[in-house]
């Protein structure tokens, strides 16, 4: 199943997203909707990197409009466990094999532990009185992961929130209802992409705004062990954090993206807002074993 990159377009001119979210996770479109929606905004080429799930792989690859190219791919739910600290981090993870047993064992366990703290954060919140219900949740995934956002549907359709990112505020499901959930070792993951034959990038590594992050000591560490590129271009870097990010990955010779990350409704960034250079894409493909881009 594996195709070849767009050569109808100069690769000069490609439009590269390689950040994005489908209903398989927290997204609000289907990866059949999301692949019509790439085609609208110009995109030549996708990722579709759905929360530790390949479940959006395949109704993305059937629905594929001519001329767009897929990455299948995943953001992985990782921690840094730090001497004195640890802290949460997200890696993408391209071209890997789907079928890979250790990787999809590993998956299965962050999307199983998701869901168990889902229902006990629904416990949470019916004990304050607030009468959300675990199979309206189900409703809101639509068959995918369960997460966070889910939860913020329901509070926004009660008017506790008029957003997702109100749902977050601390007095809801920023602090109050949030439970701690189970992640990847970061160097665990590292390993496992690698050896299913995936290229991984670290996203939006610097983005301060979301709380604690990786120092550049262990950044540096994640190249050794494997890393290919970090996340620069991204809605929740500062202009002085993608500088920040370029030159970090310039001194540890790591590729640089740029991507949308984007949700659908659940957030506000349109799809291609920031975009991947073509040869940086090239790299990753050429660097990839264990899948292909698909036409």
């Amino acid at each position: 199943m594996t195709g070849r990159a767009a050569d109808t377009v100069p690769s000069g001119l490609m439009r590269i997203d390689l950040h994005t979210h489908s209903i398989a996770s927290d997204g609000t479109l289907s990866p059949a909707e999301l692949m019509t929606a790439a085609a609208a905004a110009g995109l030549d080429v996708i990722a579709l990197t759905d929360h530790d799930t390949t479940g959006g792989w395949e109704p993305a690859r059937a629905a594929l409009p001519a001329g767009l190219t897929l990455v299948p791919g995943a953001e992985l739910s990782c921690r840094w466990y730090g001497p004195d600290q640890t802290t949460a981090l997200h890696l993408l993870a391209y071209l890997f094999d789907p079928d890979d047993p250790a990787l999809c064992e590993a998956l299965a366990a962050v999307r199983s532990d998701r869901e168990r703290r889902a229902q006990r954060m629904v416990d949470l919140m019916r004990a304050d009185g607030i009468d959300v219900t675990w199979e309206e949740i189900v409703r809101y995934a639509a068959g995918g992961t369960v997460g966070r956002p889910h939860l913020a549907q329901a509070l926004i359709r009660r008017g506790m929130a008029a957003s997702v990112s109100e749902a977050f505020a601390p007095h809801l499901l920023g602090e109050r209802y949030r439970l701690p959930k189970h992640d990847l070792d970061v160097f665990d993951a590292l390993r496992l992409v690698r050896d299913a034959g995936g290229v991984t990038v670290f996203a939006h590594p610097h983005a301060t705004k979301r709380g604690r992050i990786v120092p550049d000591a262990v950044i540096a560490e994640m190249a050794a062990a494997g890393l290919f590129g970090l996340e620069a271009d991204h809605d929740d870097h500062s202009p002085a954090e993608r500088a920040y990010v370029r030159a970090l990955a310039a001194d540890l010779g790591l590729v640089v993206t740029g991507s949308s990350d984007f949700h659908g409704t659940n957030k506000t960034v349109p799809l291609g807002a920031y975009t991947t250079a073509p040869d940086v894409y090239e790299r990753i493909v050429g660097a990839a074993k264990g899948y292909g881009p698909l036409r």
